[in-house]
């Protein structure tokens, strides 16, 4: 077998790199050669608890001293965005946690860096690799739903604090500059991934946030997305004021023939004329190259597996315009139309 690909991460403030981390070092891929991050005490994590050889407080270093044939970047929205840029001008394939940035500006910015430097970018969307999720899609994509006309995807909880992130983590999402809003960014991006991956770009925006419990934040801790098409619509809400999870991760792709319900617990539920209660559909396994983000970017790297189409750089960058819309929306009370004015 070829040698494993030497892998790097810039960034370790969010929560979901070891996850991520921990995939790596499952995986006869690739191996993690090098970590950056500004914050000495998750340097010495990443030494521990996995095989990282080097580690850098200056993530422009890590990028100058090292060979790498692959990066992970797991930072805040803004600086990860910055950090994949750069490398991705240089040629080096990127896989950045979801949303690829804090704004539209500097989602565009990846996206044209990825194909300058005809480097790879994958955006890691963490229900991507969910089975029930992959198996939906391909109800969609077999015409069992018929014509799907509308998505709905609802994540919650009550607070990143509340939830147990740690604060190098919730200390970034609480901040409207590093992370581009507070739930609104934070979780209705899942939603808009998931509207534009089955329907594309819509028409029309409209944002709706306001901070209903957490006084110690200054952001929105509840926010609802509407996306208006043709011939459809799709919603997208996020909440850091549950208290539960009966309502949350839960996505819905609504279609001319049947309804298909997708729960974070690994079921898949559809109904149809024959079954207008719904029936619990059995959920085949998922191609390995689509088991996680790291199969999936270090395949398509090794072998030239196909990116899962949900996290393809297109798709995250229209996410990314239909949040920026949602936000411009919210704040100003009347719907965006889309495409947003480009920005100078």
């Amino acid at each position: 077998m070829a040698e494993s690909l030497k892998v790097g991460i810039l960034g370790l403030t969010h929560d979901h790199a070891w996850g991520n981390l921990a995939d790596l070092q499952q995986s006869p891929l690739g191996r993690l050669v090098a970590a950056a991050d500004p914050h000495q005490p998750l340097l010495d994590k990443v030494s521990a608890e996995t095989q990282c050889e080097r580690t850098y407080l200056d993530p422009t270093e890590m990028l100058a001293k090292e060979k790498l044939d692959a990066l992970y970047v797991f930072g805040d929205n803004k600086t990860g965005a910055e950090l994949a840029t750069q490398a991705l001008q240089d040629g080096m394939p990127v896989l950045i946690e979801k949303p690829m940035a804090a704004t539209l500006q500097g989602a565009d910015a990846m996206l044209a860096a990825s194909r300058t430097g005809e480097a790879p970018l994958v955006i890691n969307w963490p229900f991507a690799w969910w089975p029930q999720l992959q198996h939906a899609y391909t109800l969609v994509s077999e015409g069992t739903l018929g014509r799907v006309f509308s998505t709905k995807y609802r994540s919650a909880h009550n607070g990143p604090k509340a939830l147990g992130c740690t604060p190098y983590f919730y200390d970034w999402l609480y901040d409207n500059t590093l992370n581009g809003a507070g739930a609104l960014m934070d979780y209705c991006c899942y939603g808009a991934a998931l509207a534009r991956s089955v329907l594309g770009l819509p028409a029309r925006v409209t944002g709706v946030m306001t901070r209903c419990v957490h006084d110690f934040v200054a952001q929105e801790d509840n926010a609802i997305v509407v996306m208006s098409y043709q011939n459809g619509m799709s919603v997208a809400e996020a909440s850091w004021s549950q208290i539960g999870h009966l309502t949350s991760y839960i996505g819905t792709f609504y279609g001319t023939e049947a309804t298909a319900v997708i729960y974070n617990d690994g079921r898949l539920q559809l109904a149809n004329a024959e079954h207008d209660g719904g029936v619990d559909l059995d959920v085949p396994a998922v191609p390995p190259h689509w088991s996680s983000a790291t199969a999936c970017f270090l395949n398509h790297l090794v072998s030239g597996t196909p990116i899962m189409p949900l996290c393809s750089a297109r798709v995250g960058r229209d996410a990314q315009e239909i949040l920026e819309a949602g936000l411009h929306s919210g704040q100003s009370g009347q719907a965006v139309s889309l495409p947003l004015p480009l920005q100078q």
